[in-house]
């Protein structure tokens, strides 16, 4: 496989960002990276951040050869670039300037989206400092710092299911880096930092419900998340709590 350096290849233009639902998408190979990873020109598939995972699915060449991907991950700082990991990079020959139809993993990355857009309402239900957090296809969970314990998981489920109920959209917007700054309060992750450095950052909302920094991928309304409920309050630490939900 031919190596390019990264370094070389034009920033990516990441489709999910503007509409988690794409599927697939044709693009061009821009890049091999040292270690074999595929870089093009746009793609459909997330790549690892911020406790989800990166995406799986297929990479097909203009001959029909299948490049299965494992998964997709950032190779750049400023999260521009994403390296498509072949499950087996031995068995490609993709150069720069291959055409080549994308295409995820759609069942896995819908049950992301849900499980990701659920943490969201777990996190307005127990306003504290995350600090860290799992996005997984059955199940999550959130680290919190809690002066206090006593939580209940049934009264979190109850009110994690409330706000699904209500099915309050789920939208992106952008912000710059300044009034982000202004607006510290909108950062609620500690171990996960909002990149900047781009000149701005996107916003996640839930109509009337959360507001905060996040490059994931959600579905379009609350009720789409399905049933969800608290499974497990874990003490990870003095004030740290862990907390856990899974689909039912």
């Amino acid at each position: 496989m031919k190596k390019t350096n990264i370094a070389h290849a034009m920033a990516s233009d990441l489709l999910f960002r503007e509409d988690a639902y794409l599927k697939e998408c044709s693009a061009t190979v821009t890049a091999i990276t040292d270690t074999g990873g595929i870089v093009l020109d746009r793609t459909v598939f997330y790549a690892t951040s911020g406790g989800q995972p990166g995406d799986s699915g297929v990479l097909t060449t203009r001959s029909g050869d299948a490049v299965l991907i494992s998964t997709a991950a950032y190779c750049d700082a400023d999260k521009s670039e994403i390296a498509h990991i072949a499950a087996d990079a031995g068995s490609t020959r993709l150069t720069v300037g291959d055409p080549v139809h994308a295409l995820i993993d759609w069942e896995q990355r819908y049950r992301y989206m849900r499980m990701h857009t659920a943490l969201h309402l777990l996190s307005a239900v127990l306003p504290y400092p995350v600090t860290g957090g799992s996005v997984g296809a059955n199940e999550g969970r959130l680290d919190f710092d809690i002066p206090e314990a006593g939580l209940d998981k049934d009264e979190i489920s109850e009110r994690i299911k409330r706000m699904i109920a209500s099915d309050s959209p789920v939208c992106a917007r952008w912000i710059t880096d300044a009034e982000l700054v202004a607006n510290p309060g909108l950062i609620k992750t500690m171990s996960v930092k909002p990149p900047m450095g781009t000149g701005r950052v996107r916003l996640v909302e839930i109509l009337g419900i959360d507001l905060q920094p996040c490059g994931g991928t959600h579905v379009r309304t609350t009720r789409e998340i399905g049933t969800v409920r608290a499974t497990q309050v874990e003490k990870k630490g003095k004030i740290n709590r862990r907390v856990r939900v899974a689909f039912a």
